[in-house]
């Protein structure tokens, strides 16, 4: 191993490349080339078959079997136009990335000939060999099989030589075996939800939608060195690896120039990402030092999922062209920031409305507070589920680490909207206000925009913070699914808006005006979620004393955190709006818990081999020269002079040999808790025992080994180090 590290050293060293030429072309005249978008659509498709296929994209209409073939004709022919010789349904089953099998156009004929064939049926759905994928709560494998079911809403595109089509996974029975479906049906119920309250403000509102607007970080590492750290490869962080002298203290890597080296890689990856229509449009560095940040335009969240997915893919496989590596996982490096994907999340209207957007008179701005107030009061309810829609094994290290939300769910939204949602909860009376009232609070609506000119108090250690315009969820993690958590963002929006709408008809129907009846609920939703909001530095221990003062949850760890998905509320929710039915829950839940308890158990084994076959070996290697050096020292010296100069070997070779054979005994010890984990009835119990059992040996293993890291030559020392990963551009 010590070998392969100083080879990897030597090929950084030795590594040519070429810098990117300069571009001469505009990114407006490739962007969206390898996407059936609509300039394709009217190019390949009929007028009628255009007009039909757009309106179930635009307005979430199905779309009859009978246009099928005409747009699958149309699909294909735009495909081989530009040499594409396979398609493929692109789906997102539950392991958090996408999934694809490949089929070819090639078709052979009876008389030896062969042909292009890609018809309707084809396009519309599939029976992928997906048998390792759960069908509801069903985990036979000859039961685990399903379809993949075309999703209009997303367009194709093309990936090498294949034509990727976005889809649905679900069962036989009908089941979700995706992230894909549940959040389409969550966008939808969204929707309905959301239009009759927006028609109280403007009739002419017939559509809303949830956009969002994602911001990816990541770490990127030379192939070679990453190559030489078997914990990077198997579980994308690294379990052993002493600090650094140097590490993000000074922050100059976020405000350095961005390395030449990254930059060919971003810009590489970034002209990939415009010919598939994603619109990144920043890219920076981050305060970790080889971490890096890009972001695009917001978009209709379905598509800026799919979007995100398919970033994750090109990236990857751009960094292998340059010899690098990208790490996705939160926490890849002990002591340092880890990666998150902040996930900026707002509403707007067909009519060009954000909602979550102040006006310029009292009458938007009371449509302004009540989205505001109620995803706030959305939240409140449902913060233990929000938190499981973010919760992983990777994340767990991320959240709560002084760098990063902590775990428990707060809102921050300045103290200046704070003060006039105070002011809001003071003056509006629960039986009517005079004409003079209702003109002084409206003056004082009015007045909004006006705050939020100068709205600089942002606390970037909120989990969820309004950012003038928008909500920011910071606790998704850097290798999530983005659909997770919107998901549920969506759900329980949905969930709140019904009621609100509810609350509202039913003072109306006692004979509040309108205006009065949304300001006298509103004000009540305000009283009732106040203890979520925070204003204050979410990493203090204070803070964790406050929570629990006010009743918030602190869920620290994934397995406890799922535990949220059996709450009968969280059921009801999910299956009275139609998104994801009591058995397609227990069945994900299931699912979340094994995944959890096999990322564990991965680590522990790696851990357990590069402690025992590399680890132990170096440092042992290491004593025995040490041990020669004493035996000869002892050869020249004698009596009080070999006792002092003797010390300091003898002080290395103790220190080994405790390390040592603490790390052993702790080794045996993680065993023997895995081994019991490992039969344990049900997923949920085997997950929380890694969790609670397996997982701090992990920790004290590491803290042997990275002690030792100091100790050991560093000829000898089997792992790149930390200095190693971190600064070689």
């Amino acid at each position: 191993m010590a070998k392969l590290r100083f080879q990897a050293l030597e090929s950084l060293l030795n590594r040519k490349y070429e810098l990117p030429t300069e571009r001469t072309e505009k990114i407006s005249d490739y962007f969206g080339e390898n996407v059936f978008h609509d300039r394709a659509m009217q190019q390949f498709l009929s007028k009628d078959a255009y007009r039909r296929l757009r309106d179930c994209m635009q307005k979430g209409k199905g779309l009859e079997r009978d246009i099928a073939d005409e747009v699958a004709s149309g699909m294909k022919a735009w495909a081989l136009s530009k040499g594409v010789t396979h398609y493929t349904h692109w789906f997102q089953p539950l392991t958090g990335r996408t999934a694809e099998k490949h089929d070819a156009f090639f078709s052979p004929s009876s008389i030896g000939e062969s042909f292009e064939e890609f018809g309707g049926a084809q396009l519309i759905q599939q029976e992928p060999d997906a048998s390792s994928f759960p069908n509801g709560g069903l985990r036979n494998t000859f039961e685990a099989r399903g379809y993949t079911a075309w999703d209009p809403s997303s367009p194709a595109f093309i990936m090498g030589d294949t034509l990727c089509i976005p889809t649905v996974f679900v069962a036989y029975t009908g089941e979700s075996l995706d992230y894909k479906a549940p959040l389409l049906k969550a966008l939808h119920a969204l929707n309905d939800a959301a239009v009759p309250v927006a028609q109280y403000f403007d009739r002419n509102v017939t559509r809303v939608t949830a956009t969002l607007g994602w911001e990816q970080e990541y770490f990127l590492v030379d192939d070679a060195l990453y190559r030489a750290r078997p914990d990077l490869v198997m579980t994308g962080r690294t379990l052993f690896g002493h600090s650094s002298s140097k590490g993000q203290q000074l922050d100059d890597h976020y405000f350095g120039s961005i390395p030449e080296r990254a930059s060919a890689f971003m810009r590489d990856f970034e002209k990939e990402s415009h010919r598939l229509g994603i619109p990144i449009k920043t890219r920076h560095n981050e305060v970790a030092p080889n971490q890096f940040e890009c972001a695009p335009i917001f978009e209709e969240t379905n598509l800026a999922v799919d979007h995100n997915q398919l970033l994750m893919d090109v990236m990857e496989k751009v960094a292998h062209m340059h010899g690098l590596r990208v790490l996705l996982h939160e926490k890849p490096y002990a002591g340092i920031n880890g990666s998150g994907k902040h996930n900026n999340w707002s509403l707007s209207t067909d009519t060009g409305v954000n909602l979550l957007s102040p006006g310029n008179t009292p009458k938007t701005n009371i449509r302004f507070l009540a989205f505001f107030v109620n995803t706030i009061k959305a939240v409140h309810d449902y913060s233990d589920l929000l938190r499981a829609s973010i919760a992983s094994a990777s994340n767990d290290h991320r959240l709560g680490a002084n760098e990063a939300p902590p775990a428990i769910i707060s809102v921050f939204i300045g103290s200046q909207l704070t003060r006039a949602l105070n002011d809001l909860e003071k003056n509006v009376k629960d039986k009517g206000m005079s004409p003079d009232e209702k003109t002084e609070l409206k003056l004082r609506i009015g007045k909004i925009p006006e705050i939020l000119l100068d709205n600089t108090d942002r606390n970037r250690t909120s989990p969820f913070a309004f950012t003038g315009n928008k909500f920011e969820l910071r606790a998704v993690g850097s290798q999530a699914n983005c659909s997770s958590s919107m998901t549920v963002m969506n759900t329980i929006m949905a969930k709140q808006l019904r009621v609100f709408k509810k609350d509202v008809d039913a003072l109306i129907a006692e004979g509040s005006k309108k205006d009065e009846a949304i300001l006298a609920v509103l004000r009540k939703y305000i009283i009732a979620s106040k203890n979520i909001l925070f204003e204050g530095n979410g990493y203090g221990e204070e803070w964790v004393k406050e929570a629990a003062k006010r009743g918030l949850s602190n869920i620290k760890t994934t397995p406890h955190a799922l535990e949220s998905y059996h709450d009968k509320k969280v059921v009801a929710l999910f299956s009275d709006l139609e998104i994801i039915a009591p058995q397609e829950l227990e069945a994900r839940t299931e699912i979340y818990h094994e995944n959890y308890k096999m990322k564990i158990q991965i680590e522990s084994r790696v851990a357990g081999d590069l402690v025992l076959n590399h680890i132990i070996p170096a440092a042992l290697s290491y004593q025995n020269k040490v041990i020669e050096t004493l035996k000869n020292l002892k050869e020249v010296y004698s009596g009080e002079d070999f006792k002092k100069l003797s010390a300091p070997h003898d002080k290395i070779i103790r220190e080994i040999s405790e390390r040592l054979s603490i790390t052993r005994e702790l080794i045996d010890q993680m065993i023997e808790e895995r081994k019991k984990a490992n039969v344990l009835g049900s997923a949920s119990e085997g997950s929380i025992a890694y969790c609670d059992k397996v997982l701090p040996y992990l920790e004290k293993i590491r803290y042997q080994v990275d002690k030792l890291e100091l100790v050991v030559e560093d000829d000898l020392w089997p792992l790149p180090k930390y200095r190693e990963l971190l600064f070689s551009k």
